[in-house]
């Protein structure tokens, strides 16, 4: 038995993951852009120096570029609010391992991001329909 994919589920899933790709970018965005700004006005705060609240404010930067990129297609509260507290989740529970030094600023950084992204896809897939173009 062979299974095909019809040309409308194909661009479901392509739909979704073009979505995912706008959300990606939308954080980076927002991460760059709000980042920038917050130095530019003396607001920065140093990754090496206060790396729990460099990351607070950088996981605040790109929740906001995800959630108006999210608001502009169309989504509720209720999903936009979800992608951002997973800008959040994957540091806050690292931050024990920061203070007790088992963990530096650089890896705080490079395992919240890395478990990041996998947690938005899950996020996306819990709510197939609305991510793949079918509910807005």
């Amino acid at each position: 038995m062979t299974t095909t994919t019809t040309p409308r589920t194909g661009r479901r899933w392509g739909r979704f993951a073009l979505h995912y790709l706008e959300m990606i970018i939308a954080m980076f965005v927002g991460m760059f852009a709000l980042g920038m700004l917050q130095s530019a006005v003396g607001l920065g705060v140093s990754h090496a120096e206060q790396p729990e609240l460099w990351y607070l404010a950088m996981a605040l930067n790109m929740s906001i570029g995800m959630a108006a990129w999210m608001r502009v297609r169309g989504h509720g509260w209720a999903p936009t609010l979800e992608m951002c507290a997973i800008m959040f989740a994957p540091a806050v529970p690292l931050f024990p391992l920061l203070w007790t030094g088992v963990m530096d600023a650089d890896g705080l950084m490079l395992v919240s991001h890395v478990v990041m992204f996998p947690l938005m896809l899950v996020a996306m897939l819990r709510r197939l329909d609305e991510y793949a173009g079918c509910a807005h």
